[in-house]
């Protein structure tokens, strides 16, 4: 009686050590598909966020103004250094819109599109080589096509600088750079009570760095070389990896030693965070 009891007792045995075993490749199987799918996941985010790192938006409008018909010569240099500036910051990764002799037109449409193009981590740069205007302690690009006779007419016709950096600002772009070359002896002086040399005070907004080609009040000649005493030093320190704050400072240093202080650009910096330029840097910006 205990025989046949046994002989299904074992039968029964293993069938369930076979049911167990089958039980426990299907969990090990879908365990490892989703240990698989995990890994995926993780694989994707890191990419994701490696990519977000290194596409961080940087966007820049590049203005050369060179033919004013009220001046006695073209600023051939504005031209040369527009185009040289507009290919070292492309090859750092920037969405470069470079405008030449732009009128007002031409300056309101290049602004609209630089509106159109930043995000909450754009970092933004502005450059304008011409002649630039002081008026009731603010500074002006003068675009080509200006008809300046008054002091007043300057804010008609030209674009104000604390302008261009309102919109970034409104925009929210993480850092605001600029960099004028235009504290030239503007051609319309001769025709306004008041000289107003050079350029006024620009005070940097939160997170902003400007570079201009003098101090405030101040005026500089034009040199005899491609480019204008700036950019030509500005361009010798780019695309090496310096931070932006670094880069401004020893050109401006480099031009104050060169000139024995006869020209001293100024350097005005609210950043809050380490800005570089060179695109394969993922910590900067």
């Amino acid at each position: 009686m205990k025989v046949p009891h046994l002989h299904i007792s074992r039968r029964t045995f293993a069938i369930a050590a076979a049911l167990m075993a089958t039980v426990s490749l299907a969990i090990g199987a879908h365990a490892a598909l989703n240990l698989r799918a995990l890994d995926a996941a993780k694989a994707v985010a890191t990419d994701l966020g490696t990519e977000s790192v290194h596409k961080v938006s940087r966007v820049a409008l590049i203005i050369g103004n060179g033919h004013y018909p009220d001046a006695d010569a073209p600023l051939t240099q504005s031209i040369d250094d527009a185009r040289s500036l507009s290919a070292a910051l492309r090859h750092d990764g920037f969405d470069v819109d470079v405008v030449e002799d732009a009128s007002k037109d031409d300056m309101t449409r290049a602004l609209r599109r630089l509106r159109n193009k930043i995000r909450s981590d754009s970092v933004v740069l502005l450059f304008f080589g011409g002649y630039g205007i002081q008026v009731g302690r603010e500074s002006y690009m003068i675009p080509v096509d200006a008809t300046i006779w008054k002091e007043r007419d300057v804010k008609r016709e030209g674009v104000s600088v604390e302008s261009v950096l309102d919109v970034m600002k409104s925009q929210g772009a993480r850092a605001k750079l600029v960099v004028l070359d235009a504290s030239r002896r503007n051609p319309y002086e001769r025709r306004f009570r008041e000289y107003s040399h050079g350029l006024a005070p620009i005070a940097a907004p939160d997170n902003a760095l400007i570079l201009s080609s003098a101090t405030p009040g101040k005026v500089v000649e034009d040199g005899k070389g491609e480019h204008s005493v700036l950019v030509g030093e500005l361009l010798s320190h780019l695309n090496k990896g310096e931070s932006a704050e670094a880069i401004f400072n020893k050109t401006r240093a480099a031009i104050t030693k060169t000139s024995d202080g006869a020209q001293v650009p100024s350097v005005s910096s609210s950043l809050l965070e380490d800005i570089r330029f060179a695109a394969a840097d993922a910590s900067g910006g």
